[in-house]
C-alpha cells in the first residue's frame, strides 16, 4: 500500500426530505451565484425549494442557469462578470454531476489571474476558490463529495478533468426524492457512471490494500443489487436510497487512497464524447471491455477476486473465472439498456481510433494507466475492436 493522506472536508447531508435542510447550511448574508442546468429544476419545483430556503439567510442571490451536460467554457465564462458585478461570495449548484463540475470551474476562475482553461490544461488548480455548496439531483459522478471537475471546449474539441483541494464543496446535500423524475436512461448512466468509477480503481494491478478492496466490492455489490431495481421501478424508495449513496461513496477518495489507480478508460472516454457526443457513462461502457481484455495479465488476477467476492463464482481456474466475471458486467450493463461497443453508434467512423489517439496525442495524456502501459497502439486496438462490434 502506497503512503496516502485522506482528507475529504465535504459536509454530507444524505436523505429524504435533506433539502429542507439547505438553509442551515447557507452562510449568514452570503450573496449566491445560483447555477443549474435545464429546465428541469424549475419544472419539479426543486429550484422553488431552493429559493425558499435561500430567504432569510442569503443577502442576495442570482441565477445561472442553462449549464449542459459536458460543461462548456464558453457557457461558463459569463459567470465571471456577473460574480464581479453583483459582489457574489458564494455558489450554490442545483443539479447533477455537470452542474456542479461547472460551478468548480466557476468558483477556480474567480481566483486565477489569466485565462482559466490554462488551469484545466494543466489539471491543477492551486490559487483558491470561491466556496460552493451542491443540491444533488442526479447520482453518477461524486462530483458532490470530491475536488475534481470536467469541462468541456468544443472550439478545440475537447474534454478534460482538473483536481483542485479547494474545489471540494463546503457541503452537499444528496436527497434521493430530488432524483425520482429523471428519466430511466440517465438512471442507467449514472449506475454505470459509478460502476466504472469504482473498477478504475479496483481492477488495478495487485497490491497489498486489502481495506480499500472490501470498500470497494461493497459499492460494487451495492449497485449490482439495487442499480437495476431503481432504473426499473421509481417508486423503490429503498433501491433508490442505496444506489445514490452507492455514487457518492464510489469517487469521494475513500476506496482509492494508498492505490495506484487507472483512469484509462475514463480519458479514452472523454475524447469519445468530445467527438461523437457519446453519454460520458455510455463511452465508458464501449471501450472498458476491450482495455481490460489487452491487458489481460495485468487485470485477470483482480478480475478473478472480483469474479469470486462480488459474483460469488467457484471454481479453480483463475482465468476462466476472471472472464467470467468480466461477461458477468457486460450482463449487468447491457440489462440497463447500455451497449458496449462502438458499433452500436452509428455516427462513429471507422477510423475513428486515428481521430481519438490523436486527440489524446494533442493532450499529452500518454502514457496511461496504473503502470504507464496504454500507449497509441494499444488505444487503437481497442478503438477498432469495439467499432467492429456491431450488435445484433
Amino acid at each position: 500500500m502506497r503512503p496516502f493522506i485522506l482528507h475529504n472536508p465535504v459536509k454530507l447531508r444524505f436523505g429524504r426530505g435533506e433539502l429542507n435542510h439547505l438553509g442551515e447550511e447557507i452562510p449568514e448574508g452570503a450573496r449566491v451565484l445560483l447555477v443549474y442546468g435545464g429546465g428541469s429544476v424549475k419544472c419539479t419545483g426543486t429550484l422553488d425549494r431552493v429559493h425558499e430556503q435561500l430567504k432569510g439567510k442569503a443577502a442576495h442571490v442570482v441565477e445561472f442557469g442553462g449549464v449542459q451536460a459536458n460543461p462548456e467554457y464558453a457557457q461558463l465564462m459569463p459567470a465571471l462578470p456577473i460574480i464581479e458585478a453583483e459582489k457574489l461570495d458564494f455558489i450554490l449548484a442545483v443539479g447533477g454531476g455537470s452542474v456542479v463540475d461547472g460551478a468548480k470551474f466557476i468558483a477556480a476562475a474567480t481566483a486565477w489571474d489569466g485565462d482559466p482553461w490554462e488551469f484545466v490544461q494543466t489539471r491543477q488548480v492551486h490559487t483558491g476558490a470561491m466556496p460552493l455548496g451542491a443540491v444533488m439531483t442526479l447520482p453518477a459522478t461524486g462530483s458532490e463529495m470530491n475536488g475534481v471537475s470536467v469541462i468541456s471546449r468544443s472550439d478545440l474539441g475537447q474534454k478534460l478533468s482538473f483536481f483542485s483541494p479547494y474545489c471540494y464543496p463546503v457541503f452537499s446535500i444528496v436527497d434521493p426524492q430530488l432524483t425520482e423524475t429523471l428519466p430511466p436512461r440517465q438512471i442507467a448512466n449514472g449506475v454505470v457512471d459509478a460502476f466504472v468509477h469504482v473498477l478504475e480503481q479496483y481492477v488495478v494491478m495487485e497490491q497489498h490494500a486489502p481495506l480499500q478492496a472490501r470498500f470497494s466490492e461493497g459499492v460494487l455489490l451495492t449497485l449490482l443489487d439495487y442499480g437495476e431495481r431503481t432504473y426499473r421501478d421509481v417508486s423503490d424508495h429503498e433501491a433508490r436510497d442505496a444506489f445514490c449513496y452507492a455514487a457518492t461513496m464510489a469517487l469521494n477518495g475513500l476506496i482509492g487512497v494508498g492505490v495506484t489507480q487507472d483512469w484509462s478508460t475514463h480519458n479514452i472516454g472523454h475524447e469519445l464524447t468530445a467527438r461523437y457526443g457519446i453519454d460520458h457513462a455510455r463511452s465508458l461502457a464501449t471501450v472498458m471491455f476491450d482495455n481490460f481484455e489487452l491487458r489481460w495479465s495485468m487485470k485477470q488476477p483482480r478480475l478473478t477476486q472480483l469474479g469470486r467476492r462480488v459474483f460469488g463464482l467457484a471454481g479453480s481456474d483463475d482465468d476462466r473465472v476472471a472472464r467470467e466475471a468480466l461477461a458477468a458486467v457486460r450482463r449487468f450493463f447491457e440489462a440497463l439498456d447500455v451497449p458496449t461497443s462502438l458499433g452500436a453508434y452509428p455516427n462513429v467512423e471507422a477510423d475513428a481510433d486515428e481521430h481519438i489517439v490523436k486527440a489524446l496525442e494533442a493532450h499529452g495524456t500518454w502514457p496511461m494507466g496504473e503502470k504507464r502501459s496504454v500507449d497509441i497502439e494499444l488505444v487503437s486496438e481497442m478503438i477498432r475492436r469495439s467499432v467492429a462490434r456491431v450488435p445484433a
